[in-house]
């Protein structure tokens, strides 16, 4: 590993920042500099030593650094990613890769004709627990699946809409939330095939959704039903099950259902119910506890991304691959919009 390996940042808000924290944290790797225009973003590279930059092409040719983190808001992945592909410069995009199919077959198409590594960041591919229901549910542990029911509950704070453009569609739980949870669910179940939806925003009524309800058919045969919403204090999310990330007040419940012909998986919990003996509504069920290894998925991500820059792993999350989650988001949409049942691979076509 070289301990040198410098790496910008992209966008300097909430996530942007986890990045640094981690990247100045890492002996593998250094900050070489931060590209956001706001003096908010120059302070905080100020204090830290850190070399900042207005935009992205000025940190990529004046700190020239050997990766860069994209973590801009979503609207702006594309023309980063770009600026990076065009000089060379491997990168880690968060998620979601971009903010529309279109967008994402443009840079599909470039990554393909440059070869530079690009890494998506749907870094909850990366938690153990994430990892070991996929390896669970492949094992035949639960036999063949037949239901997924998902749950994103939770309530977003009144001020975190004083930002404009939360408040506005493609800032709601859809594409900004749901998103992680579609991407887990195509990564432990398989593709998502057909998508009916319905959405709301009667809680708040702002131009975004604040609720929506989806029904999924997978490729292997399986049906699944979600729930989100972000108006409603309840503990059914990834964020306060999962234990994932400590800023949220962790509660003992499930967020994911997985049921099977010969059993069903309740997670995060990692609770497996089985029938013992002859199978049956009257035969009684045991549950086993499935045990899983915790840590950080965003620091395994980092050591991934060095090895992606390095070339000594491939993306565990490519550009073509995160491309389907976005597929199956607009699905979403497109469903709500028209009430009829919509394919994310005609989408993507």
């Amino acid at each position: 590993m070289n301990a040198h390996m410098r790496i910008g940042v992209a966008g300097a808000g909430l996530i942007g920042r986890k990045h640094i924290e981690l990247i100045e944290a890492s002996r593998d790797c250094a900050s070489a500099g931060i590209a956001d225009p706001s003096l908010d973003a120059k302070a905080f590279a100020e204090a830290r030593s850190i070399p900042w930059y207005p935009d992205c092409p000025s940190l990529l040719d004046g700190a020239k650094p050997d990766a860069l983190i994209v973590a801009s808001p979503n609207a702006m992945h594309l023309s980063m990613a770009l600026d990076c592909l065009k000089r060379g410069v491997p990168v880690l995009i968060e998620k979601p890769v971009t903010d529309t199919v279109a967008s994402a077959q443009r840079l599909l198409g470039v990554v393909r004709k440059t070869g530079v590594p690009v890494l998506v960041g749907h870094h909850r591919r990366h938690n153990p627990i994430i990892k070991a229901v996929k390896e669970a549910i492949a094992q035949g542990r639960i036999g063949q699946p037949t239901a997924v029911v998902g749950l994103w509950l939770l309530k977003k704070p009144d001020d975190y809409f004083d930002v404009a453009w939360r408040r506005e569609p493609g800032g709601g739980p859809i594409l900004i939330n749901l998103v992680h949870d579609i991407d887990n669910l195509r990564f432990i179940c398989g593709e998502i095939v057909e998508v009916q939806a319905l959405i709301s925003n009667k809680a708040r009524e702002l131009a975004v959704e604040d609720t929506a309800a989806l029904l999924l058919r997978f490729e292997n045969g399986a049906i699944g039903t979600f729930s989100v919403s972000d108006a409603t204090p309840a503990p059914w999310s990834w964020e306060l099950t999962s234990g994932e990330n400590t800023a949220y007040p962790k509660k003992n419940e499930p967020c994911y259902l997985f049921a099977g012909t010969k059993g069903s998986l309740a997670v995060p919990k990692m609770q497996l119910w089985s029938s013992i003996g002859q199978d049956g509504w009257y035969a009684p069920l045991t549950c086993a506890e499935m045990k899983t290894a915790l840590s950080d998925p965003l620091v395994e991500q980092l050591r991934h991304f060095l090895a992606v820059i390095a070339r000594r792993e491939k993306p565990l999350i490519s550009v073509e691959d995160a491309a389907g989650t976005i597929a199956a988001v607009e699905a979403v949409r497109e469903a709500a919009r028209t009430g009829t049942c919509v394919s994310p691979h005609r989408i993507l076509e």
